[in-house]
């Protein structure tokens, strides 16, 4: 049959009159005519939650309301720790039970399908947390549904439990150096305004044991209480706008769990589950000297609430370091930023040019996450103590499982990750955080950010239990996972899963170290020779032996070229478990055949953007859904609909990536003079000390908050052309206050290329750059790469790296005495001696949060940090009624002092650094 060729173009899902649509999300032509209704309807979530496990099932409901028949692609998300084991179609009255396939032969069954005509379903898995369902051939007006199972154990801390079902998948942001061909897969097109398809969820509780509070502050709850074990929780308006996680927590009575060791044994041998509880919390703080370095991402996608509430966070975290610890702090979007070149101590001034460093940030550009991974965790590998590393991101990037693999490689560094906003990429978050042998912590926009700021350093000063390990004491247990068992940061049980391969009884040895002594527990396990019951086990290891696969090769899954054992392994596993993976996929065909030879019209179903996010930060300012249609093999040779808003969405992160980049200035050092925190010369308002301090370490080209608005291409010069002139002309260009082109100048390239350039230059716009929240003047580099004088538009253009302008120094505001010795308390003094100076100096009798720690009695011990010790210097600290408890080494100091004389101690010359002295 001769293929039918239609171009056309449809704009997929834009809003009509609300009083027409009632907020339904409708198809039109290119001349405004309507078409139909995008297909996917409602989403159903119903999860039956039985003590730890929870079987969820969700059915999503498809019609056709265009003309044609249809074909629908819908990308949608899950928890990243689901297995998924069932997939089901149903057709008016008719039931179609999925198959499992490897993945490219379900894909063959599928199309095959769907060109004889017939109604038929394909889900696929593009990440742990990603999923794309297809329905092919949909009559007009037909309603498919396909109801989809899976498998999950919920998390439980500190006597909750939490129960997660995300329900968008956020724009993802792919590098150019990527390899992975799925981009349009894992960032499906985004709705305009609303995707035109809600969500209902029920949760129906069976704790086990008393509950004693249920909430959820993402959404808002209708709770029947059923019995005190007991509960049916739903959302309260059941067409939820599907743009955040849903999280529902409940306490339960006791504030702790039992042991527990579940068995299941069928043909494949024995199957087992321990849920071992965690030891009490030790109570003494670890106050050995700790380096963290924070790293905020400050892309495009994290543009406005997420970014202030990741500052909020960050500034928290900040004010929480203890006397010896040394701290960083980096930023990235499409380049990464260092503030110091080294870590610090916190002293008041360096936490100040941190809190200024950190206000100047803003969302915009790419999420090149891969170069500040390496900027923070690469030093730690020459390094003999371990590095504390946070991550505070909603880590959308397409390149996630090669960012995995590399925190893998470094191994003496902790990796701590703080998700921000409303739907964060929790696999990749969630999977740093274990490869680094941290934790990860969320927090949402409804969070109190101070609460996580609080649990990031309880963990880090009081680990629960560290060295795990079990003794199974010659039991025979196979298969056991995971390998390595996490350190415990907070009460969370361990969980373990694994095989037995015959009927056994015996002890087993949880070990372990609770504030650096030993800990064993001794826990009693029987294993039967026949158990029926808990059949959902084999279920549960087969997926966690899947993802420990996995982890043997990250990148090479995300680039296509998996090492063989690895996918074959899995896809084994998959086929004999009936489970969803990367190299397994569920198919359904009805084997009735419909159509014969009609139209198809495939339609990508749009999703809505998270609550939160900077629409035009994140995709760009030009993100209309716009659809090709273009001739397809489905049907019988029909019309195929696909959407190009995915490649769109890419092509223009790509776009800011190059152009429009928040990029850090360069700042040259110049004297320290005024009242307030600067890079440069410190004339600003404020309350801070006013000191110049170093730039922040540029890892990247490109410009702070400031962005290219603009950079039009120059034509090709015919005279260049003629002789076959090509590459680079370096144009440095002067950007005033208000982001205008003042003045440019070609420094480097063809000559024949230079006026083409600087022409091109003047017509440049600019985004103001800022320094501390002020515009300021600017010069640097634009590139205009000319590389083929045969093709007339392939001229690249990129900024290259700016800087402050310095040719004009601003009036010194003049220092005064006060100013001086403020400035230098800053530079001397820990955070939390300088708030008890604070104190002082105001007339405050309420103790600072932290003195208790240091003070009694009215005096304070303190380690003092000399440039050299002599008599002299130790006659002015006696002056001072200084008492020295121990001289630890020829330059430190330990003592008492009266708090009222700390600020005298800054007037010493000698005097580098005074810290608390904790016990």
């Amino acid at each position: 049959m001769r293929k039918i060729v239609l171009l056309l173009v449809i704009l997929l899902c834009s809003i009509g009159a609300f009083a027409q649509t009632q907020g339904t999300l409708d198809a039109f032509n290119k001349k405004g005519k309507e078409v139909g209704a995008c297909p996917l309807k409602h989403t159903s979530v119903k999860a039956d939650v039985s003590g730890f496990l929870a079987r969820v099932t969700v059915t999503q409901e498809f019609e056709n309301n265009f003309a044609q028949p249809i074909e629908a692609v819908y990308a949608f998300p899950l928890p990243n720790n689901a297995a998924v084991d069932d997939m089901t179609m149903l057709v008016g009255t008719r039931t179609v039970r999925g198959k499992i396939m490897r993945r490219e032969e379900a894909r063959k069954v599928y199309e095959t399908a769907k060109t004889e005509g017939k109604t038929s379903s394909l889900l696929d898995q593009e990440r742990p947390n990603i999923f794309t369902q297809l329905v092919a051939n949909i009559l007009p007006n037909e309603k498919i549904t396909v109801v989809i199972s899976y498998v999950e154990t919920l998390k439980y801390e500190d006597g909750a439990y939490e129960f997660i079902f995300p329900m968008t998948v956020a724009p993802r942001y792919v590098p150019n150096s990527v390899k992975t061909g799925d981009a349009q897969k894992i960032s499906p097109p985004v709705a305009k305004t609303r995707a035109g398809h809600d969500i209902s969820i029920e949760v129906n509780l069976n704790a086990g044991v008393p509950v004693e509070e249920i909430r959820s502050d993402s959404h808002e709850l209708q709770t029947v209480n059923l019995s005190a074990n007991s509960a049916s929780i739903k959302l309260k308006n059941e067409t939820e706008i599907p743009n955040k996680d849903f999280v529902l927590r409940y306490d339960v009575s006791g504030r702790r769990i039992e042991d527990a060791v579940l068995t299941h044994r069928d043909p494949r041998g024995g199957f087992f589950t321990m849920i071992l509880q965690p030891p009490d919390k030790f109570i003494t703080e670890d106050v050995t000297p700790k380096e963290i370095v924070f790293v905020l991402d400050t892309s495009g996608s994290m543009s406005g609430f997420p970014i202030e509430k990741a500052k909020e966070a960050m500034r928290l975290s900040l004010e929480n370091l203890y006397p010896n610890d040394t701290f960083n702090l980096i930023t990235f979007a499409g380049d990464t930023s260092i503030l110091f070149d080294e870590p610090v101590p916190a002293t008041q001034a360096n936490l100040e040019r941190a809190k200024a460093f950190l206000e100047s940030r803003s969302g915009a550009g790419g999420t090149e996450m891969m170069t500040a991974i390496k900027a923070a965790l690469e030093p730690s590998d020459a390094q003999d103590h371990i590095r504390i590393v946070c991550f505070m991101t909603d880590g959308e990037v397409g390149n996630d499982l090669e960012i995995i693999s590399e925190v893998q490689k470094h191994k003496n560094a902790r990796v701590f990750s703080f998700g921000i906003g409303s739907s964060v990429n929790r696999f990749l978050l969630d999977k740093i955080a274990e490869e680094g042998r941290g934790e990860a912590e969320y927090v949402s926009l409804e969070d109190d950010g101070s609460k996580a700021a609080k649990r990031f350093y309880e963990r880090v000063r009081t680990p629960l239990l560290t060295d795990v390990s079990i003794d199974w004491d010659g039991l025979p247990v196979v298969d056991v996972y995971p390998n390595r068992i996490s350190d415990l940061f907070s009460a969370k049980p361990v969980v373990i899963y694994g095989r037995y391969t015959k009927g056994a009884t015996g002890t087993i040895k949880l070990k372990g170290k609770v504030g650096g002594q030993d800990l064993v527990r001794e826990i009693a396990v029987n294993f039967p020779e026949t158990e029926s019951k808990n059949d959902v086990l084999a279920t549960l290891w087969a997926r966690t032996r899947i993802d420990d696969l996995m982890k043997q090769d990250y990148k090479g899954v995300q680039d296509g070229n998996a090492k063989p054992e690895v996918q074959d392994t899995i896809t084994n596993i998959g086929l004999e478990y009936r489970l969803l993976t990367q190299f397994t996929s569920f198919v359904a065909v009805e084997e009735i055949i419909k159509t014969q030879g009609g139209q198809l019209i495939k339609v990508e179903v749009p999703v809505e953007l998270p609550q939160g996010m900077n629409r035009q930060a994140t995709l760009g300012k030009e993100d209309n859904e716009v659809v090709n249609v273009s001739a397809g093999g489905g049907g019988g040779g029909g019309l195929v609909t696909q959407s190009t808003a995915g490649r769109r969405n890419k092509r223009k992160m790509e776009m800011v990536n190059k152009q429009a980049d928040v990029v850090s200035l360069t700042l040259t050092k110049r004297s320290g003079r005024g009242s307030g925190v600067g890079y440069g010369s410190g004339s600003g308002s404020g309350n801070g000390s006013g000191i110049a301090s170093p730039p922040p370490k540029l890892i990247s080209g490109g410009v702070v908050n400031g962005k290219a608005t603009s950079l039009p291409k120059p034509p090709y010069p015919p005279a260049a052309r003629a002789v076959r002139a090509s590459g680079a002309v370096n144009v440095q260009v002067t950007i005033d206050e208000s982001g205008n082109v003042v003045s440019v100048s070609a420094v480097s390239g063809h000559p024949l290329l230079r006026a083409a350039a600087e022409q091109a230059a003047r017509k440049a716009g600019f985004a103001p750059a800022l320094l501390s929240g002020q515009p300021v003047k600017v010069t640097g580099v634009v590139v205009y790469n000319f590389t083929d004088p045969e093709n007339l538009g392939n001229i690249d253009v990129s900024v290259g790296e700016i800087r402050l302008q310095t040719d004009e120094e601003k009036p010194q505001t003049p220092i005064t005495l006060e100013v001086s010795k403020q400035q230098v308390l800053a530079q001397k003094l820990h955070v939390w001696l300088y708030a008890l100076v604070e104190r002082l100096q105001k007339g405050v009798t309420a103790p600072t949060p932290n003195e208790t720690k240091f003070v009694k009695d009215g005096k304070a011990e303190i380690q003092i940090l000399l440039s050299t010790k002599t008599p002299e210097v130790m006659e002015k600290l006696k002056a001072l009624d200084f008492e020295v408890v121990s001289e630890k080494d020829k330059n430190s100091i330990v003592g008492r002092i009266a708090v009222v004389k700390i600020a005298s101690l800054v007037e010493i010359a000698e005097v580098r650094y005074v810290l608390p002295k904790l016990n």
